[in-house]
């Protein structure tokens, strides 16, 4: 019926004439409308306006051509008010649904949208043909009707979907398919037309003849054809444009770091060369594609502008990238698009990973550093509680570092720590926490110590791995050992601060010992620790306090017998114990760092005392190494002198060869200032070293004091004799002033004087006293002279 209506009954001519004029006037509507969107202001107001009356005027003159297309067989005209009610009709559904179309982006919505201009479409044609007058009557057949309307609305409504997609193959359908929306209302309407002649009826006075609306349609089509050219030259002009924004946005995108997205909703206009290396794509396949496919899980609508997300990009191989973005809605000509920056986060999550090692590694060693290692033991503290299984924590102290980092330089040491910590891998079990804490102190946490048994067998075990076999440190054999304190949970405590607490004390027990030991916390312990607490409380309380004084033990000439010199020597008077010697607190004062003070007291002290005294007697005071490390030590000795007014010629200043193991540079630019100043050196202790004669020829000394551990067995014992004049033999040679120390027996003092030596000191010539009575010394001579 449908095709033997359009075949038999219209004019083919002017049927091709309706749908030229549909396809011009849809394409000429779709135009403007485009244009109206890249406006702003009045102008889009004007131009959305002008699309409206255009997409109704379009629908209105096809629906007219092909009526006038139409050959009924009888004469035919148009109803005035029905033809204007009709293009009234298509303008009023264009214009609702076009409204509701642009108050938002929901597809549910634009499909509504769509329906409504169907329906006014619908309207134009049920109402333009009953417009339609015949000299006869009219019966229409619904079957065409309603499935007409049915068919053409959803149609007309996916168009306006179409009309909005992202996707631009999508967007072209709109128009294909507002023309089919069209023409099956026009056919199915024809069609379901049933025109009987009554030569009864005729044609009302008022009724607009076909020769009368064919120009008014014709004019319409002219204004269509006119706005279909405007329509064309807006969509040129704006592409040229928009090609050009998007060739500058490129170049100046192409530069920027950051990857960067032009998207439509969830398609990508155009990506940066920036993101197209970061992905791995090749350039230019990114066009087209989906936001969601490069950047899953990301909602473009809910995303805030202008605040970084964290995101994860997908690459070319699958690959996930992790990448931080930010949304910004960028106007570009007319349009305001999406640009998407996207910066990789690879090389800040490589660097925090790296700041994370660092901070909690220790950069020498690779081992956890002491926070790491405080942190693991507090978490696996807890879980053995937990489970009730035991564990012991161990304090390891390497013995004999200090030397081998002073005499073969702090590259060697440094490469002696790494091996310890190698060796102490090799000794660990798979579960063992092994730390270094800091300088050289090692700490190691044994998880599989069920029993204390388990526990003293490693501590065992890593004393003779480590001390037990040499390192080797540029072809030469290093022998260093370890001081271990260990405390095994739960038997000395549960609590990390606890057990830390305990194997410290144990550490510390090990090294007063000999070193070279292992020590098991113990109660007893803890009292060492306190006492040890309690000195040095009471250490500090004395200098404070002035509970320190000096004695001095004299120096005589080994050929007149009379006091040349005096050695100061610090002593403690504590209020409750009495005299205090110092052996019982200067080591201590050296961990501690009380040293210092203490040194800078006797220094100031001595010069003091000294400067009281006759001109011809000296005073002689001993520098601990710890001193003798400070910088400004050559700076104290010289206010300590100018304090006290005492001539630097006056002052001798006494070191151990441990000091010389000490940075060999440094030493000798302090003793060279020292000795530029008038102040005299003295090698104390001189024999016991294994290198002392080297020492006398490098440094600048001025007298060595004899050990007394040679002199005790002189003269019965023909070594300790050949050792002693051997020495004062050299020093003679070397024009060095040489003293014995340790003379206790006449035949001691006998022999000395016998062989040559300069000065004598020891309990034979008198014990070390206080001020008071070593001033009383002075006015006549201590011992006999030679004869």
């Amino acid at each position: 019926m449908i095709l033997t209506c359009m075949r038999d009954m219209h004019d083919a001519r002017l049927v091709m004439a309706a749908g030229l004029v549909c396809a011009i006037g849809v394409y000429a509507s779709f135009a403007i409308s485009t244009h109206a969107v890249r406006s702003a202001g009045r102008a889009r107001l004007v131009w959305n306006v002008v699309s409206i009356v255009t997409s109704g005027c379009t629908a209105w003159a096809t629906h007219f051509i092909v009526l006038l297309a139409f050959r009924p067989g009888m004469p035919a005209a148009f109803d005035p008010l029905l033809t204007v009610a009709s293009l009234l009709c298509v303008i009023g559904g264009i214009a609702i649904g076009m409204v509701l179309a642009i108050g938002g982006r929901g597809l549910v919505r634009r499909f509504l949208a769509g329906l409504i201009v169907g329906g006014g479409v619908a309207g134009l044609h049920y109402v333009g043909q009953a417009a339609y007058l015949v000299e006869g009557t009219v019966q229409w057949d619904l079957w065409l009707v309603v499935p007409s309307i049915l068919v053409s609305l959803p149609i007309s409504g996916l168009a306006l979907v179409a009309a909005a997609h992202p996707v631009r193959p999508l967007r072209r359908l709109a128009a294909p398919l507002l023309l089919v929306s069209i023409a099956v209302l026009h056919v199915c309407g024809m069609a379901a037309m049933e025109l009987h002649r009554d030569h009864g009826r005729m044609l009302p006075a008022d009724a607009v003849s076909p020769e009368t609306i064919t120009p008014i349609v014709a004019g319409v089509s002219l204004a269509l054809l006119a706005l279909a050219v405007i329509g064309w030259w807006f969509d040129l002009s704006a592409r040229a444009r928009s090609r050009l924004d998007r060739r500058r946005f490129r170049a100046l995108a192409d530069v920027a770091l950051e990857g960067l997205l032009i998207c439509r909703d969830d398609v990508i206009a155009t990506a940066n060369a920036s993101v197209e290396r970061l992905s791995g794509h090749a350039p230019g396949t990114l066009s087209g594609a989906f936001v969601s496919s490069l950047l899953p899980g990301l909602d473009l609508s809910s995303l805030p502008e202008r605040e970084e997300r964290e995101a994860e990009l997908i690459g070319a191989e699958g690959q996930p990238i992790p990448v931080r973005i930010l949304r910004s809605e960028v106007p570009m000509g007319s349009w305001s698009q999406t640009v998407i920056a996207v910066r990789d986060q690879r090389e800040r999550l490589r660097t925090e990973e790296t700041m994370r090692t660092l901070a909690f590694s220790d950069p020498l060693t690779g081992l956890p550093n002491r926070t790491r290692f405080f942190d693991l033991l507090a978490v696996h503290a807890a879980s053995r509680r937990e489970r009730d299984q035991g564990f012991a924590v161990f304090m390891i102290d390497l013995d004999r570092f200090k030397p081998v980092n002073d005499t073969l330089g702090h590259a060697a040491g440094d490469l002696l720590l790494r091996m310890v910590a190698d060796r102490l891998r090799a000794l660990a079990r798979n579960d063992d926490l092994i730390a270094r804490l800091g300088g050289d102190e090692f700490a190691m946490l044994q998880l599989a110590a069920a029993t204390p048994a388990a526990a003293a067998a490693l501590a065992a075990r890593l004393v003779e791995g480590i001390g037990n076999r040499p390192f080797m440190l540029d072809g030469q054999a290093v022998y260093v050992g370890a001081s271990i304190g260990y405390a095994c949970s739960p038997e000395d405590g549960n609590d990390p601060g606890e057990l830390l607490r305990a194997a410290d004390v144990a550490l510390y027990s090990a090294k007063a010992e000999g070193k070279g030991a292992a020590r098991r916390y113990a109660v007893a312990l803890d009292e060492k620790a306190r006492e040890r607490r309690v000195i040095e409380a009471g250490l500090r309380r004395a200098l404070a306090e002035g509970e320190l004084e000096l004695h001095y033990q004299p120096l005589v000439d080994a050929r007149t017998g009379k006091i040349t010199s005096a050695e100061a020597l610090l002593r403690w008077r504590h209020p409750e114990r009495g005299l205090i010697p110092p052996g019982d607190f200067i080591a201590l004062a050296e961990e501690t760092g009380l040293i210092q003070p203490l040194g800078a007291w006797v220094l100031r002290t001595a010069c003091a005392d000294a400067a009281r005294w006759p001109d011809t007697i000296n005073v002689a005071v001993n520098l601990s190494p710890a001193q003798f490390r400070e910088q400004t030590l050559a700076q104290t000795v010289a206010e300590a002198l100018s304090a006290a007014g005492l001539p630097p010629e006056r002052l001798e200043l006494e070191i151990t060869e441990g000091v010389l193991l000490m940075d060999e540079q440094q030493t000798m630019a302090t003793l060279t200032r020292l000795r530029a100043s008038g102040v005299r050196i003295s090698m104390d202790d001189f024999g016991t070293g294994y290198s002392s004669l080297s020492y006398l020829r490098r440094f600048p000394f001025d007298k060595i004091k004899i050990d007394q551990s040679f002199v005790r067995q002189v003269p019965a014992d023909p070594d300790s004799v050949a050792i002693v004049r051997a020495i004062i033999t050299m020093g003679a040679c070397l024009g060095l002033t040489t003293t014995v120390e340790g003379v206790e027996t006449t035949e001691q003092y006998d022999f000395c004087v016998a062989e040559g030596c300069d000065t004598i000191q020891g309990f034979h010539v008198s014990r070390p006293i206080p001020l008071g009575a070593f001033r009383a010394l002075l006015c006549e001579p201590v011992c006999q002279p030679a004869a």
